[in-house]
Formats: structure tokens, C-alpha cells, sequence
């Protein structure tokens, strides 16, 4: 069962699902997450450098106060400002705004499964030819929150 803006709003400030929960962020049957100002950006020295994923590269820190220029045909790693606490019958799921859909910003998430805790990591790739600007606190990727018809076997493992 997808949930509303009701069911979002009442487990945000009873069971403490999203902190902080800001009112503006909410919609119809989501959350905005906004994007914190900690990033991570890949250290790579050579063109000729091959990504694993089970073995991936160095990643230097940085933090930007206002917003962060992303390159042409490249990625940061991100952190959301909310800290979520997924109840055990809950399963959430990101995707990325329109806003920057339209400037060939994509954002990825991996789900948030149920019983996980934490600052959402986010993946913000440029697609664009050019340089794109993505703003810190401001809404980077909407979560969707699904219900499980009941309650899972298996809770999040870290």
C-alpha cells in the first residue's frame, strides 16, 4: 500500500520517520528530501582507470555551503539533510525531481528498506555536456513509502 500525505505525516512525527520533518517537503504520497552539504567525489587520476564496483575508487571529502557544480559526465555521492528510521513494515523508495530531470541531473538511491536507519546516500550524476549547479537544502529526490501487507522475515542487515 502506498502511503499518503496523512500516514507520511503521522509516522514522521510519532514514530520519527523523517528528522527533521519539515511540512513544506511533503506531497500527495511523498517526501522531498533536501541535500545536505557533505559530498564525496570520486578520486580518479587517470582516463584509463576502470571502475570496479566491489573494489571502488577513492573518494575525496568536500563540503559546500550553497550548492555544488557537478562536471559533464560525472558524479558526486551526497548525504540527505533527514536522518529516516524505516519502521519494520515499511519500504522506501527514491526517485529522482523534475526539476533536475530537466538538467540532466539524475539522482540514484538504493531502497530503504525496512528497520534502516540513517542520512540517505545519493548518487548525483551529470548526464548534461556542460557543468550543472545542484543546490544544497533544497529537494534532490522524492521518497515514496510502501507498506507491506505484513511484517517481513528479514529485517535490514547492515
Amino acid at each position: 500500500m502506498l502511503l499518503t500525505d496523512r500516514q507520511i505525516t503521522e509516522l514522521a512525527l510519532s514514530k520519527g520517520m523523517i528528522s527533521p520533518f519539515d511540512p513544506l517537503n511533503l506531497n500527495s504520497c511523498g517526501y522531498d528530501l533536501t541535500l545536505g552539504s557533505d559530498f564525496k567525489i570520486p578520486a580518479l587520476d587517470s582516463e584509463n582507470y576502470v571502475v570496479d564496483p566491489f573494489n571502488p575508487p577513492p573518494f575525496t571529502a568536500k563540503t559546500c555551503l550553497n550548492f555544488i557544480i557537478i562536471p559533464p559526465n560525472s558524479f558526486v555521492l551526497g548525504a540527505s539533510k533527514e536522518y529516516l528510521t524505516m519502521p519494520p513494515d515499511i519500504l522506501g523508495v527514491c526517485l529522482g525531481r523534475s526539476t533536475y530531470a530537466r538538467s540532466g541531473i539524475i539522482s540514484h538511491v538504493t531502497p530503504l528498506e525496512p528497520g534502516w536507519k540513517g542520512n540517505v546516500t545519493i548518487e548525483i550524476s551529470n548526464t548534461n555536456p556542460l557543468p550543472v549547479k545542484v543546490w544544497v537544502d533544497k529537494g534532490i529526490t522524492q521518497v515514496i513509502f510502501l507498506q507491506a501487507s505484513e511484517m517481513t522475515q528479514k529485517d535490514y542487515v547492515a
